[in-house]
């Protein structure tokens, strides 16, 4: 259920659809890691090998980035739905709060991660959150210890990418959770700090567009877009699995 695109790996499920997988995961106690894949990400691990090998490695790609689904398209693949990676944390905090799920969340400065745990709390008073953690806590030990410690069955990782992709991989064997997700600056995001795209950005995919728009410094980044799509378009090595 994956496509290649400029050989990374992408889910092709919609999110309901890979949130019944990741409950099947909970339920049966299998370790799995979600990352979104957006073009600038594909572009970078295109340069990148030890880069596509870490994001090819995770269980869940899941299609971040309106340009991954308008390069699936072009290429006759099969992606139609995108799953944002603030998207999917939502989806799965309401996972989390229909099942009595325990979350923990780890990165980011100290106020703001215990201010979105408390956010969070009150908009899904069902799920747990088991503990949190700021981004500038290095002992792995005390790392290890503390989320251990909570028990949840949710991890996640606010430390940028790809530093929590990285910590995610050296460390969840010997993290007792099921799932977890690198999750860049959502917690900004669920703190208050940072205002999400109005929803008529969000709908229509082009809150890149609002987010340049906020912070024109971004253009830089938003260039890897039309790149990466003609890229992914002259490409003949990507395939269908």
């Amino acid at each position: 259920m994956k496509e290649e695109i400029l050989g990374v790996t992408v889910n092709k499920e919609t999110e309901q659809q890979l949130l019944d997988k990741i409950q099947t995961d909970i339920e049966i106690g299998r370790k799995s890691r979600i990352v979104a894949i957006n073009p600038e990400k594909v572009m970078m691990a295109s340069k990148d090998p030890a880069l596509r090998t870490l994001l090819n490695e995770s269980t869940y790609q899941i299609p971040d980035g309106v340009g991954i689904k308008i390069a699936s398209r072009m290429r006759g693949g099969e992606i139609r739905e995108r799953v944002t990676g603030i998207g999917m944390m939502d989806a799965l905090l309401q996972l989390a709060h229909k099942h009595g799920h325990r979350i923990f969340m780890y990165g980011a400065k100290k106020a703001t991660v215990e201010l979105a745990a408390q956010n969070i709390q009150k908009k899904y008073p069902n799920l747990v959150v088991a503990g949190t953690l700021d981004g500038y806590e290095k002992d792995p030990a005390k790392i290890i210890e503390t989320i251990n410690a909570a028990q949840p069955q949710i991890l996640f990782v606010a430390l940028g990418s790809p530093k929590q992709e990285l910590f995610i991989r050296e460390n969840m064997e010997q993290l007792n959770v099921n799932i977890f997700q690198g999750v860049g600056g959502s917690f900004d995001v669920y703190s208050g700090n940072v205002k999400r795209a109005p929803k008529l950005f969000l709908n229509t995919g082009t809150e890149w567009l609002y987010r340049l728009a906020s912070q024109p410094t971004r253009i830089k980044r938003q260039m890897a877009l039309p790149q990466f799509l003609i890229k992914a378009v002259r490409d003949k090595g990507g395939s269908r699995r």
